[in-house]
């Protein structure tokens, strides 16, 4: 066997370009060998062995694809290993297979700590404080200064050259990288501020007019934060804009437990009058109001009292307004309304008249924070003031329409009318 080994030597030796080349084929051969069977028996091995574990079953380590990357480094070392061992071949194509797989190994390896650092990332935010520090941001620019060191090593390794060389030079580009990467710098220092002071956090309602945002945030990265507005579009906004640009944040609302009602109702100033002595009996049989109008009456008539003969003249005299009663009315109904928050502000007050009416403003909150339930608990009040202003001899202000002309038009025509 061994001479005819050396016999076939001695032969190839005649013909050194097919040495060369019977070589090399031998070497990629063992490489394909060595690759199939890390990929499928050890790494196949390996992963039902991780099967049988809560570990192996999770679909995000196989997603990151770690083992596969660092597989194939076992191919790209016999390559780099052997090239050498080749016979005939010029020292300079055996630098450059080497210098080649040594950067492919560089990475290779780059990758697979890139898949780590997303894992880590994956099994992060699992937690279920995970939005109140979210740390994708600080994963990303781990990811960017690895592939930074792997950008060095590799040119490095291809050129042939020491990384330190390559280094030294840095310092004169550090104007130009900084330039280069501002953005990042930028974001990062964001990021480590949203971090810090809890600025924001996933899940957040946040609005952003001048970038047309108004919704929840379902992403924050280094460079970017997503907002998915309420039409369901997805505004992605640059991380630093949160730290430089005024922005509105929902959650105290959310964790108080209330949300703000504030509406206006807009009277018509010429319905506004005293109530006469029927209008306060009728108004007294409201429920509501049974005891503030007796109390108010007590109240008036002993200070009408003490005005002698000037309480002769009604102008002289306090009497119950229906604008004043309806007020009471609100305050009251807002008490009683279930779904009004009572631990938290309620007002009812007169802003300054205006040329559409007087307007009287509803301050309370809602004792929920769901939209639609919001929408439901303002509407069911606005509805019932509305409905029972007239009771009270009060109109609503309204500018006249189509509508009100042709009623008026008919009034006229019947009052012209000779019967």
């Amino acid at each position: 066997m061994k001479e005819h080994y050396a016999t076939t030597l001695q032969w190839l030796e005649r013909y050194p370009q097919l040495h060369s080349l019977i070589s090399l084929g031998l070497l990629v051969l063992g490489a394909w060998i060595a690759n199939w069977l890390v990929k499928r028996i050890l790494l196949r091995g390996l992963y039902r062995a991780l099967e049988a574990t809560s570990v192996g079953q999770d679909p995000a380590i196989a997603e990151s694809k770690i083992t596969a990357r660092l597989a194939n480094i076992v191919p790209a070392l016999i390559l780099s290993a052997g090239i050498g061992l080749v016979p005939h071949l010029p020292e300079a194509a055996v630098t450059v297979v080497d210098n080649v797989c040594s950067a492919f190994i560089v990475l290779t390896v780059a990758l697979a700590l890139s898949g780590a650092l997303g894992l880590l990332n994956s099994f992060y935010e699992r937690r279920p404080d995970a939005h109140l520090k979210p740390i994708k941001g600080y994963i990303q620019l781990l990811k960017i200064v690895v592939f930074a060191i792997a950008a060095i090593l590799v040119i490095a390794t291809l050129i042939d050259r020491s990384p330190l060389i390559l280094l030294s030079g840095l310092g004169a580009m550090a104007a130009v990288l900084m330039l280069i990467f501002q953005d990042t710098l930028l974001s990062l220092v964001a990021s480590v501020q949203i971090s810090s002071n809890d600025i924001i956090r996933v899940g957040d309602w946040v609005e952003m007019p001048q970038l047309n945002a108004d919704g929840d945030v379902i992403d924050i990265a280094l460079h970017m934060v997503k907002v998915q507005n309420w039409d369901k579009t997805i505004t992605s906004i640059p991380t630093k804009r949160f730290i430089s640009d005024p922005f509105k944040n929902w959650r105290g609302m959310q964790e108080c437990g209330g949300r703000r009602i504030m509406r206006n109702l807009y009277l018509d100033q010429t319905s506004i009058a005293f109530l006469e002595p029927e209008q306060i009996d009728r108004l007294r049989r409201l429920t509501l109001l049974g005891e503030y109008l007796q109390n108010k009456q007590n109240e008036l008539q002993e200070w009408n009292s003490a005005l002698a003969d000037a309480g002769k003249e009604p102008a002289n005299t306090r009497r119950v307004t229906n604008i004043g009663t309806f007020r009471a009315y609100v305050e009251h109904y807002l008490r009683q309304h279930p779904g009004v928050h009572q631990d938290m502000t309620q007002l009812v007050r007169q802003l300054n008249p205006t040329a559409n009416g007087l307007p009287l403003q509803l301050y309370c909150f809602a004792n929920t924070t769901a939209w639609a339930r919001y929408e439901g608990i303002q509407a069911d009040i606005l509805d019932h003031l509305l409905a029972i202003l007239p009771a009270f001899g009060l109109r609503v202000f309204q500018h006249p329409s189509g509508a009100d002309m042709r009623e008026l038009g008919r009034q006229q025509a019947a009052a012209n009318t000779p019967v």
